[in-house]
């Protein structure tokens, strides 16, 4: 049967007047209390549907200047960071392979699509910044797919299964809450998830994470001074504003969780979203 605890008794730990393990007496009984769970195992979920909604937007911001994330399935363009053509929701690249995966499965789930064709030219620019075997037919090919649920969801599904899933993951289990698993996966989208793991051993050579019993909030501000780090040795990343009046600025407010509203700056240009 339950046994009826003492009242107050984790408003007291949680103010340090209870030292923990704490035994005590309870109608003849003897009994052992625990302290709360620590800050660091209780999770707020990037996964949740609110919360990926809010970090789709903020990627918005940043990679399409819009809040508007489904109108940039149509996006594609030469930003001339070496990675040739840039599009879709997170900005796929031509020269990374995601964008040939992108297209590989949209035509294994609608064979007869307008990309279909492009396959072996994405396949022989994998890895340069070549345009040869695309330039505008893909270009305008692109855009024609883009209203296609198929290729939506295979934009969806690359987005979630090589870089917001495993991010996640990765901040879950050093115990970060939403906005330290947002910092990881906008990481992962601009220096893709091994470029991620490089910054995250950077800063966990100089601070603990909070599963390592660290403090949240300064691990956190350890892990984006490495992230403007990285950003900064290419010229086409040089403006870190998504960083610093973006994610440090939730930071400063102690906004662990990323609860609404939520203002920031990307490039000088202002968003918020308040419901």
């Amino acid at each position: 049967m339950a046994i009826p605890m003492e009242p107050n008794l984790v408003a007291l730990g949680s103010l340090g007047l209870l030292s923990w393990p704490r035994t005590l007496l309870l109608g003849g009984l003897l009994l052992v209390a625990v302290a709360a769970p620590s800050r660091a195992a209780v999770f707020s979920d990037l996964s949740a549907p609110d919360k990926k909604e809010i970090a789709m937007k903020l990627v918005s911001s940043a990679e399409n200047s819009s809040l508007d994330w489904m109108a940039q399935y149509s996006y594609i363009q030469d930003i001339h960071d070496g990675r040739g053509y840039t599009g879709g929701i997170i900005g796929f690249t031509s020269g990374t392979g995601d964008m040939l995966e992108v297209v590989q499965a949209y035509t294994t789930a609608n064979p007869d699509n307008p990309l279909a064709k492009y396959v072996r030219a994405l396949t022989k620019v994998n890895g340069t910044a070549s345009h040869r075997g695309l330039r505008k037919p893909f270009v305008k090919a692109w855009r024609q797919a883009a209203s296609d649920p198929a290729f939506q969801a295979a934009q969806n599904d690359e987005r979630d299964s090589v870089y917001f899933d495993p991010a996640v993951a990765l901040a879950k289990s050093d115990g970060l809450n939403a906005l330290g698993q947002f910092a990881y996966y906008d990481a992962a989208v601009v220096h893709g998830f091994e470029g991620l793991e490089g910054i995250r051993d950077r800063a966990v050579a100089r601070a603990s994470t909070p599963t390592a019993g660290g403090d949240e909030a300064a691990y956190l501000a350890v892990f984006l001074d490495e992230r403007v780090v990285e950003m900064e040795k290419e010229a086409a990343h040089s403006d870190v504003t998504r960083i610093e009046t973006a994610q440090r600025r939730f930071l400063s407010e102690g906004n662990l969780d990323l609860h609404l509203p939520l203002s920031w700056e990307v490039y000088g240009d202002p968003y918020s979203i308040t419901n």
